[in-house]
């Protein structure tokens, strides 16, 4: 588990891996990067209380070099990575471990199971969950068992796992993806199953989830750049839904320019795409969210466009070639390190 400024998350998803029903030993290695909010002292508190925690330093913070410090550190022939935002059944690892052995495959992995405990967070969950928040993808609604290109986390047999190389550390988000399209390169097989299914929490604030999203965003454009055949259509909807509606609001300000000034005004036609997708956002709260309370359904207004929007704002900057700048000011401006919350 790599952990980074988690403190409120931590304890919990610690909690759900010492409860696992797993038959045979099993140790759990948390990499901890220079944080600033007391988890550096949780994880401490945790470790002295269970002999099967470790705590192991992660200076440069990011994801994939916390995670191959805490893969490099162990020792059993499995291994589970799990996000700080996650809370695992107890029948987990147990169940991971006989798929993995009735199928033979290098990784299996299951659903990333949205619950969120505010308003907020509720509509942020029901966006993950649904077909016009995240694209319907099986890690996120479920779907059939059988061969996947990714999985949510990953239980991963340790041989081939480390003959690939482990996750890149140049690589800041989409790791675990980047990572199984090697592992299938190499003649291996990711699962997916919906039998495993796991809670996570969503980003509290409005602030933290378009920060999340236009990570993500800007390290899928970087991805699609480096490897173009191996991508699907869908991650494509935000981008040129962004280009669409920023040309349209453009077009239509010119129109309206037009207007007052008497001239023809065709131009305002270029309104349809913003209204066009407003009309879809407003739709999708009727549908999607319906259920869920009226604060959550007018939260749920404004998570889908900042999902949308801040996802294909990045992805267009990373497809352009500055994921690794804009990665590089970051750490540069906070001495090398990164402050935000570790996926």
């Amino acid at each position: 588990m790599p952990v980074l400024n988690d403190v409120t998350h931590v304890r919990a998803a610690v909690d759900s891996l010492l409860r696992q029903d797993y038959p045979g030993p099993f140790e759990v290695a948390i990499a901890v990067g220079p944080s600033i909010d007391g988890t550096n002292e949780l994880v401490e508190e945790l470790s002295r209380a269970d002999s099967r925690i470790r705590v192991l330093s992660n200076p440069v913070g990011s994801t994939p070099a916390g995670l191959n410090i805490a893969i490099s550190a162990t020792r059993y022939p499995v291994v589970i990575r799990v996000d700080a935002h996650s809370v695992l059944p107890s029948d987990y690892a147990r169940i991971a471990v006989e798929t993995m052995q009735r199928t033979g495959a290098d990784n299996v992995g299951g659903i990333m199971d949205a619950q969120g405990t505010t308003p907020f967070e509720r509509a942020v969950a029901r966006a993950y969950g649904s077909r016009v928040g995240l694209g319907g993808t099986p890690l996120h609604v479920g779907g059939a068992e059988g061969p996947a290109d990714t999985v949510y986390l990953g239980v991963f047999r340790r041989g081939p796992l480390e003959r690939v190389g482990m996750f890149d550390e140049r690589i800041k988000r989409g790791q675990d993806w980047e990572l199984n399209r090697r592992i299938r390169l190499a003649g291996g097989v990711v699962w997916f199953t919906p039998q495993l299914k796991v809670t996570y929490r969503p980003r509290p604030s409005f602030g933290a989830l378009a920060r999340q999203f236009f990570s993500t965003g800007l390290w899928r454009g970087e991805l699609t750049r480096r490897f173009p055949s191996a991508n699907n259509l869908r991650y494509f909807a935000p981008p040129v839904m962004v280009v669409g509606v920023g040309i349209g609001v453009l077009v239509g300000l010119i129109g309206l320019v037009q207007a007052v000034v008497g001239a023809p005004s065709f131009l305002l036609l270029g309104w349809v795409a913003p209204v066009v997708y407003l009309l879809l956002v407003i739709a999708a709260t009727l549908l999607v969210a319906r259920r869920d309370g009226i604060r959550s359904q007018l939260w749920f207004l404004v998570v889908l466009p900042c999902i949308h929007f801040c996802w294909g704002v990045g992805f267009v900057l990373g497809f352009l070639s500055l994921a690794s700048n804009i990665s590089a000011l970051k750490n540069e401006r906070t001495g090398g390190t990164s402050v935000g919350r570790v996926d």
